[in-house]
């Protein structure tokens, strides 16, 4: 069970903000707003007993649940299929496996560019809609620990939005070089290690309208890293993209305490307008998603 307090969270981020202006970027004019925005979190009364209890989900029900929702509005999607779709456009034509392809999203790329698709997913409730969008591919039930896919077997392997809820990476990356062909490319998509640390993971309501978070585990940059150097991949690119600037400078109108506690859903997007300065200055140049490419060796290599 996870124990959110919004009160804690936004603690959390003032204290962010503050570390960051102990480095000497921002004068004290900030650091004496921080300290009375925190004293005024403090003495909220509707902060003081909002915390929430959450249940931890596996993937498996997370996703049966997610899945009828999942290709709503994304803003994930938004920020990695430019770059993904850049990275393919420079990968040759072959096989393509889309490694925890959910309702087929990334497959249906791959189609459009001509690969031949094999899609695994540990939901069949994912897998009903990917075979659905994507007649062309062959789609399996399947763990990204032991792929049903013979050795060297496809030339790309794309997975998306998928490894932060694996609890080692060591042991996927291995899979995903087993079925590779020499030569072949690993294009991984993922929520930043950043994102994750703040809080920015699925949230869901089960079945008796509780809320739940799909489990999720915090990689570091250089967790990815040696886990693609360990199964024998060399890197190849590392992006991490960040949220595109609207151009709009209007002032954002701040919601007040009852507003942004009154969704658990939207926790904790929600929460951090309750304290926008101290948000920007905490997070707002993290990057939201970290993509990897990797490849196999080569034979004459």
């Amino acid at each position: 069970m996870i124990y959110e307090h919004p009160l804690a969270y936004l603690i959390g981020v003032e204290g962010m903000a503050l570390l960051r202006s102990f480095t000497g970027e921002f004068d004290r004019d900030f650091v004496d707003a921080r300290i009375a925005e925190v004293r005024r979190l403090l003495d909220d009364e509707v902060l003081a007993d909002a915390a929430v209890e959450v249940a931890r989900v596996d993937t498996t029900e997370g996703y049966r649940i997610w899945s009828a929702t999942y290709d709503g509005p994304n803003g994930l999607f938004d920020i990695d299929e430019p770059v993904v779709g850049r990275i393919l456009d420079e990968i040759p034509v072959g096989v393509a496996l889309d490694a925890a392809c959910g309702t087929g999203r990334v497959a249906a790329s791959l189609v459009k560019r001509g690969h031949q698709v094999l899609g695994v997913d540990g939901s069949p409730d994912m897998l009903i809609r990917a075979r659905a969008r994507v007649p062309e591919g062959e789609f399996l039930l399947g763990d990204l620990h032991r792929l049903p896919v013979p050795d060297d077997a496809v030339d790309l392997v794309v997975c998306s939005l998928a490894l932060t809820h694996v609890p080692s990476l060591e042991p996927v990356l291995a899979e995903f070089a087993r079925v590779l062909r020499p030569g072949g490319h690993v294009l991984i998509s993922d929520m930043h290690p950043e994102g994750v640390a703040r809080g920015f993971v699925p949230t869901l309501r089960r079945a008796d309208g509780k809320p739940g978070r799909i489990t999720s585990y915090h990689h570091s940059i250089g967790d990815y890293l040696r886990a693609g150097l360990s199964a024998g991949l060399q890197v190849r690119r590392c992006e991490e993209p960040r949220v595109p600037k609207t151009g709009d400078t209007r002032p954002v109108e701040t919601p007040s305490t009852s507003e942004a506690i009154e969704v658990w859903d939207v926790w904790p997007w929600c929460l951090t307008e309750l304290v926008p300065e101290a948000a920007l200055a905490a997070g707002g140049d993290v990057p939201a998603m970290v993509i990897w490419l990797f490849q196999s060796p080569p034979l004459d290599h």
